[in-house]
This record gives structure tokens, C-alpha cells and sequence, in this order.
């Protein structure tokens, strides 16, 4: 449980050197019927959310009924500690699970984000609405910076999500000149420490992110939000779609104020705060994986393009068939959703099995545990270099974890890739600019 997966290591110990494929390539070996939507299977997957979620709030109101009358008389609770021991449990499992049917929300808000569920774009925006809505995610806003995330993932100058701190953020010298006890001053601290920062991001990180674009995109102005209809983020065209987003989250505010007035604000905090803090931490942590590992790349203007991007993430089986079944693959097949953003989610697995094989060594898989994953990466993700046209996270110490192949670095210095790597290359950001979807 707290050790590496081997293919994590196998990326550790084989140098990095960029896909020389092309989209056209990636494109041809996926079979045209999974691109398709079916919109009476998505329907199907809407509903299932919406009835599990149901049915864990069925349960949870359950509970001091079924404690306070011995589980209907089948379990004899003979002193004080047994009630107060079944009612935590109980609890627990709801909370549990609860938090899992939200996040089944969010991630089948993203997809609906993606326009991937119908081909009605009604159907999408106002299912996706409603939904996001739900978990006070604001589905316009988050539509929006997401998609543009999408158009320029692991670019270091473009991308919009967890863009990596540099070394002059944290005011280090120089490699050349930084030692040991430069890194010590800034990275070291204590496990509690350590915890508490984990614990801020988990339960704070997406507001966050949405209130004053915490590890968003550097190149958007001092107070920019996803609330604000006049925000760096949106075009004209997007302002009056923000502001319905607003008027969602205030309605559902408003919604929940009056649940708390009617059942008391332990009611609230039980049936709903819980689950939604729960709902956070899932998706900040299944996002944050996707994109911050210590042996993934990313690019500077000069080396990035769509398709190394797009391929410079990990698919990680969080959760095993909880995550399958309630994320709707979001974490098991993200390098395919990055590729394919406009192939509906259930389609994403056999996508994965086609584009594996073109990608080959260039496909990540992870299959370290998940919690361990994010502690590897929040403690060895600390920054970037200024310099360097592809570099990896550093760690507290100083040290890079993965290292571009002696071929890769020549021909970089060199002014670039082969002719022939060129056309390959140049094929590739065509595909990408021509397409629509």
C-alpha cells in the first residue's frame, strides 16, 4: 500500500523522450462507433446517479430510527457505548457514500461540460446545470476554464489547472548555487505540518481555485474568479452564462438555509456539509493526480503541442471498481479523455485499449494506491525550473525524479527534432487545429 506501482518505477528508469506519433495515428486505431453518442444510455447513467444519491439519503434518515428501536429489535443494544458506537458507524457509512454519489455529480457534470452525454446542447448545459449545481459547483463558470484547460494541458505558459510554482516563485537561487540548506529553509517542515497543508488543499483547494485561482494560469490578473461575470477568464459571449451560474449556486444557498431552518443546522451539517466537503477532496485529489506526478513532463512554447500534452498525464484506478462505477472513469482513462474529450464517458475504456497500443511507452499508467500517490506527489511536486524547454517537478531537495533522454536534450539544443520527427510533429498540431469538436 505505501510503495510505488512498477510501472511508476519502470517511467522512473527509462528517460524521457517525446511521442513521435501523430494525432492522425491516435485518431485512425479508435473505431468510429465509440465516438458516437446514445442518448438514452446517458440518460440511463443520469438517472442512476440521481437514484443512488436518493437512496444514501434514504439511509442516512434511517438511522436514529434504527438505533433508537434496536434495529427494529434484531440487535440488542444493551449499554449506552453500543448505541453510540452503531450510530458513529452508521454515520460513517453514509458519509461515506454520500460523499461518493456527489462527486458521481460533479464528474457526469464534466462530461456534460464536455458536451459528450447528447447531442442537444440544451440537454447537456441544463442537465449539467442542474447537477453541478447541486454540489454548489458553478457549471458555466467551471465549463469554461476547464475546456480551455483541455486546449492547452501541460502547456506551462497556457494550461489553466495545478500550473507548477517555479523556482523564482519561492525566490531560490540558482541551481548552480542553491544548497542544501536553501531548499531546507523553504520546503522542510514538520509532519503535522505537512497534514495540515494536505488537509487545506483537500477541503479548500477547488474554492480556492474558483474564489482567487489558486494554481491557475499566472498570466490572468491579481483577483480573478470563476463568480465574477467580468472575470479575465470569460469572452463577452460568456458573461450572461456566469451569471446564471450564480443565480444557481445562490438558489441552492438559499435552499440549504432553509433545510437548516426547518431541521435544525446539524441536520445540515450531517446530511449535506459532510458529503459535500468529502465531494472537494475527491475531485481535488483525482484532478490534482492527473496532472502533478514526479515523472510527467511539461512543456514550454517552444516544445509543447496538443498531442504531447494530451499525453503527458496517468489513468490511475482510484478506487478499483468504486471509482469505475461512481467517477465514471474519469481517473481510469484520462489520458483517452484528453485525447477524446468529445467521446461519451462510457465509451472512455475501450478508448484506452486502442490508443495504448499507439502510444506504447508513452501511455501512464499508475497503479500505486491512490492515497499514497498524493502524498508522493504533494511532497515531490514542489516546483520547476525557470529554464528548460521540457522539465520535471523538483523535490524539496533539489533533484528532478525523471530525466529527458541524452538523444531528446541534443536535439532540442540542436533547434529541434528530425525532418522527419518535424512532419510528424507538424501533422499532428494540424489534426488539432482543424478539428471542431
Amino acid at each position: 500500500m505505501f510503495k510505488n506501482g512498477p510501472e511508476y518505477e519502470d517511467r522512473l528508469a527509462r528517460p524521457y523522450v517525446p511521442p513521435t506519433v501523430t494525432l492522425k495515428q491516435i485518431h485512425d486505431a479508435v473505431p468510429k462507433h465509440l465516438l458516437q453518442k446514445d442518448p438514452l444510455r446517458s440518460t440511463g447513467y443520469v438517472f442512476r446517479d440521481v437514484f443512488f444519491c436518493a437512496l444514501v439519503f434514504a439511509f442516512g434518515a434511517s438511522i436514529e430510527p434504527l438505533v433508537s428501536t434496536h434495529f427494529l429489535g434484531f440487535v440488542p443494544l444493551t449499554a449506552p457505548w453500543h448505541a453510540t458506537l452503531a450510530r458513529a458507524l452508521l454515520w460513517l457509512t453514509y458519509w461515506w457514500w454520500q460523499g461518493i454519489a456527489f462527486t458521481s455529480f460533479f464528474c457526469i457534470g464534466e462530461a456534460l461540460g464536455h458536451g459528450t452525454m447528447y447531442t442537444s446542447k440544451w440537454a447537456n448545459n441544463i442537465l449539467g446545470f442542474l447537477l453541478d449545481t447541486f454540489v454548489l459547483a458553478p457549471f458555466f463558470a467551471w465549463k469554461v476554464s476547464h475546456n480551455a484547460h483541455h486546449k492547452a494541458v501541460n502547456s506551462i505558459e497556457r494550461d489553466e489547472n495545478y500550473v507548477p510554482h517555479l523556482r523564482s516563485d519561492y525566490k531560490l537561487p540558482p541551481e548552480e548555487r542553491a544548497s542544501t540548506a536553501d531548499y531546507a529553509e523553504v520546503f522542510e517542515e514538520t509532519p503535522i505540518f505537512t497534514a495540515v497543508r494536505m488537509f487545506v488543499m483537500q477541503g479548500m483547494g477547488w474554492w480556492l481555485y474558483l474564489s482567487c485561482n489558486k494554481l491557475g494560469a499566472k498570466f490572468y490578473p491579481k483577483g480573478t474568479n470563476h463568480f465574477s461575470p467580468f472575470s479575465a477568464l470569460f469572452k463577452d459571449e460568456q458573461r450572461m452564462s456566469i451569471l446564471i451560474s450564480d443565480i444557481g449556486l445562490v438558489g441552492m444557498g438559499w435552499l440549504l438555509y432553509q433545510f437548516g431552518q426547518a431541521y435544525g443546522w446539524k441536520a445540515f451539517v450531517v446530511y449535506y456539509f459532510i458529503p459535500y466537503v468529502l465531494c472537494n477532496h475527491w475531485y481535488v485529489m483525482i484532478t490534482f493526480l492527473h496532472h502533478s506526478d514526479p515523472t510527467i513532463p511539461h512543456f514550454r512554447k517552444e516544445e509543447w503541442s496538443f498531442l504531447r500534452g494530451a499525453a503527458a498525464t496517468v489513468d490511475r484506478p482510484t478506487l478499483g471498481w468504486i471509482g469505475r462505477f461512481f467517477f465514471h472513469n474519469v481517473a481510469h482513462d484520462h489520458v483517452a479523455h484528453h485525447f477524446f474529450s468529445h467521446v461519451p464517458f462510457y465509451n472512455q475504456p475501450a478508448v484506452t485499449e486502442a490508443i495504448r497500443k499507439v502510444l506504447g511507452e508513452n501511455y501512464n499508467y499508475d497503479s500505486t494506491n491512490t492515497f499514497y500517490a498524493l502524498y508522493r506527489s504533494f511532497t515531490e511536486c514542489c516546483f520547476i525550473e525557470d529554464e528548460g524547454s521540457i522539465v520535471f517537478y523538483k523535490n524539496k531537495h533539489g533533484l528532478a525524479q525523471r530525466e529527458i533522454s541524452d538523444d531528446a536534450v541534443f536535439r532540442i539544443k540542436k533547434g529541434g527534432w528530425s525532418q522527419e520527427d518535424q512532419d510528424k510533429l507538424q501533422e499532428g498540431v494540424a489534426s488539432d487545429s482543424t478539428r471542431t469538436d
